[in-house]
């Protein structure tokens, strides 16, 4: 049910397309890489699923196959009619707008409604748009998404290192998330510079935290925002060396020392 090499270059040939770099396009032309993809998915069948930046509609048609409706919302004018014609089905839905704006979101229905994103997200836009999504988006509950590697692993990387950072942190409030797959560049038309992975996210009852949200990822930005400095001086404005003293936090330290619950902690002593 997925497109190959071939027919990926034979439907770009018949509607007179080529993969925009603008936008991020490069097509999945390996059948297992999106079978594989979708398991990881671990979709149920009535669960609808929204799929953001579906282009030539591989990954829509095997998602069509597994559940009941799949909102597919495409950006790019120039790729909805190879879209209508690969992911003709009466449980496709396709949408044409910019999937960083809200007006689509009308589209997933009442608040009650609980949906999973699985989707091949371009380059150019996946960072912000999954942190808007976890922010503002509680209807959807689970995201299978396809992102470069380095995204991948600012995503799901463990404090101390150089990938960890604001998107680690926001992730980590939000859901539990991890690598499921790695994805080389050759499975790609045209073939990216760089290797992509898959990332499985799964929204919790609850944050991770009850700190308050403005006040954590504010201390958060700031900090973040003078990375290389330490935290006694890059929250000088904000925070006392008694507030690091009772959240039992070294002022020495730099942010992406620190864990999720430590920050919490300091939110915690500078509101008491």
């Amino acid at each position: 049910m997925t497109l190959t090499r071939t027919q990926v270059l034979d439907l770009l040939d018949r509607h007179g397309l080529a993969p925009s770099r603008a936008m991020g396009q490069n097509f999945v032309v390996d059948p297992n890489t999106i079978s594989a993809m979708v398991r990881a998915a671990e979709l149920a069948p009535g669960q609808p699923v929204v799929e953001i930046g579906p282009g030539l509609g591989s990954l829509t048609r095997a998602l069509a196959t597994e559940v009941d409706h799949v909102l597919a919302v495409e950006a790019d004018r120039h790729m909805l009619a190879p879209l209508a014609e690969t992911a003709d089905a009466p449980n496709v839905e396709i949408v044409h707008a910019d999937a960083t704006t809200p007006q689509w979101r009308s589209r997933l229905g009442a608040d009650s409604q609980r949906w999973a994103m699985v989707a091949n997200l371009p380059y150019n836009i996946a960072v912000p748009l999954l942190l808007d999504l976890l922010d503002s988006e509680p209807r959807i509950e689970t995201f299978t998404v396809m992102v470069q590697q380095e995204v991948a692993e600012r995503l799901v990387a463990p404090a101390g290192t150089k990938a960890y950072g604001i998107p680690t942190l926001k992730v980590a409030y939000w859901c539990e998330a991890q690598i499921v797959r790695t994805v080389p560049s050759t499975v790609f038309y045209p073939r990216p510079r760089v290797s992509s992975a898959v990332v499985r996210m799964e929204r919790l009852p609850e944050p991770a935290t009850t700190a308050d949200p403005d006040r954590l990822f504010f201390l958060i930005r700031t900090a973040f925002g003078q990375r290389r400095k330490m935290l006694r001086r890059s929250l000088a404005a904000h925070l006392t060396p008694d507030h690091f003293a009772h959240a039992a936090i070294d002022p020495t330290a730099r942010p992406e020392e620190l864990t999720l619950a430590d920050w919490a902690k300091l939110v915690a002593v500078a509101s008491s």
